[in-house]
């Protein structure tokens, strides 16, 4: 077995090992946004639940998935290591996919609930291990992330675009009988879980110590029975979850209590620190707040938009006929992937110049990127004909104007959160941050949901308003916003201190 210290002195740009972790994380993320795009279509479609009820449910599932991140993380930290948790997660998810290929109707939320937990074990302790190929300060870290970066946006738009079109029939209908269709949809996503899982499970005698169990210290009969307490415990969970998600109300309950513990915690932390270290935390509260902002508007790609998408939508993009909802899913992680690297060679240009945009400038400008794009969602009603379609080119080109907000906010993010919590409360500021993204997830569909309600029942012309009259508020919100964290920039700046 490779020691820590030959794997971490590399020569070249990547260490070997993080190709196999790239593509494991690749195929992944591709059954993740591959569920993720089908959730809100399928529930409408298939369920024929109501558009603003569907949308409550998609926010309530991926605030689970993000809030079940953040505790997933804890178990692989104190009890079952990187790699049996990112195992077992793997495990969870693609049984989740079978139950839905099976009977995707009549198992909807049951399936759901796996993913959910196995999301939960799987997704944080991956990009950890990527973490641990590297030396504190190695330069070559970013680069790493970079390209593990790129994987998962690979395995976001496969599978963003792949999924869906099977399921509505705009792909491989020939060959897959209709009544068929969602039942392959959800199988591929159970396939490329497996193949994410046995790329891991190869790679394993090449990572050496990386992720092993924190508990070797114990005897083999009491570390046992702390994971096999672990696993069960997660399974007995998952019918508590399939009722939470199922049952709105209940994730209300939950979103009401799990924040503001949290941040009763958070002050009582507080009041035993230095100035110093208050004050960064306060500016990382501002960071946090804003966060989930950004993200209940971003996520109308998975909910609102993705009805959006299916109604009023054309199907050509520059004369090339492509499904409509797949171009939603799947058209930001393209642009990821296209300007990603750009992007970040401006900002070591501007450096060189002393003129880069400090950190929250970054943030604000990803709030006027925000405001652009949707923006031009609510001017794609100038395009549209008398049956309320409009233009998918005039859609694509508001993605990338948002994807560019994504590169200002997203890659930042979790940077900054460490930089400027205290050693004892790093896990817990780092959970902050994941629970920050599941606030933006469940606002996101209460948001979904007041814009669909003045489209409930309509024809496609009113539909059309409706939903883009929603984008123009939603504009308006992210330009305030974004002018908001500029102002107070001075403010916050003084609170991070020395921290960049």
């Amino acid at each position: 077995m490779m020691t820590l210290d030959q794997i971490q002195n590399f020569e070249g740009k990547y260490p070997k090992q993080i190709w196999p972790l790239f593509f494991s994380e690749m195929w992944e993320r591709f059954c993740f946004y591959g569920m993720r795009g089908m959730l809100i279509y399928f529930m409408v479609t298939e369920l024929m639940l109501n558009d603003s009820v569907a949308n409550l449910q998609y926010g309530a599932t991926q605030a689970f998935v993000y809030a079940f991140t953040f505790i997933g993380g804890l178990f692989a930290d104190k009890i079952l290591g990187y790699r049996k948790s990112l195992f077992w997660g793997g495990l969870l998810m693609i049984a989740g996919s079978l139950i839905l290929a099976i009977d995707p109707k009549a198992f909807f939320f049951f399936g759901i609930s796996f993913t959910i937990v196995g999301t939960g074990f799987f997704k944080p302790n991956i990009s950890t291990m990527v973490g641990q190929l590297y030396k504190d300060g190695d330069p070559r870290r970013d680069a790493g992330f970079s390209l593990f970066y790129a994987g998962i946006n690979i395995g976001a738009l496969l599978g963003g675009y792949l999924c869906i079109a099977v399921g509505k029939g705009e792909m491989l209908s020939s060959i897959i009988p209709e009544n068929l269709r969602w039942n392959v949809a959800f199988g591929f996503a159970a396939i490329v879980m497996v193949i994410s899982l046995l790329t891991f499970v190869r790679t394993q005698k090449s990572i050496g110590e990386i992720g092993l169990s924190p508990l070797s210290q114990l005897s083999d009969g009491k570390r046992k029975m702390m994971e096999w307490a672990t696993y069960i415990g997660s399974l007995v969970i998952l019918p508590i979850i399939m009722i939470m998600v199922s049952k709105t109300e209940y994730t209300d309950y939950f979103m009401y209590t799990i924040g503001p513990l949290t941040l009763l915690y958070i002050g009582y932390e507080m009041m035993s620190m230095s100035n110093s270290d208050r004050k960064k935390m306060l500016a990382g509260l501002v960071f946090i707040l804003f966060s989930i902002i950004f993200w209940a508007f971003f996520e109308q790609s998975g909910g609102s938009l993705s009805l959006f998408a299916a109604n009023n939508l054309d199907n050509k993009v520059l004369g090339v006929t492509l499904d409509p909802n797949g171009v939603n899913n799947s058209a930001n992680s393209l642009f990821v992937i296209m300007f990603a690297a750009l992007l970040g060679i401006v900002w070591i240009w501007l450096a060189k110049r002393k003129m880069e945009p400090n950190t929250l400038i970054k943030f604000g400008l990803a709030f006027l990127f925000l405001a652009g794009g949707f923006y031009i969602f609510y001017s794609t009603r100038l395009f549209a004909d008398a049956n309320g379609v409009t233009s998918l080119d005039l859609f694509t080109f508001g993605w990338l104007i948002i994807t560019f907000g994504e590169l200002c906010l997203s890659p930042i993010g979790m940077s900054i959160m460490t930089k400027l919590a205290p050693q004892k409360l790093q896990a817990i500021m780092m959970g902050m941050w994941f629970l920050a993204s599941a606030y933006g997830q469940y606002f996101a569909g209460i948001l979904g949901a007041n814009i669909s309600d003045a489209a409930e029942n309509a024809d496609n012309a009113t539909k059309l308003t409706a939903y883009t009259d929603g984008y123009l508020q939603l504009a308006i919100y992210a330009l305030i916003a974004g002018l908001v964290l500029i102002a107070i920039s001075p403010l916050v700046r003084k609170l991070m201190q020395e921290v960049k």
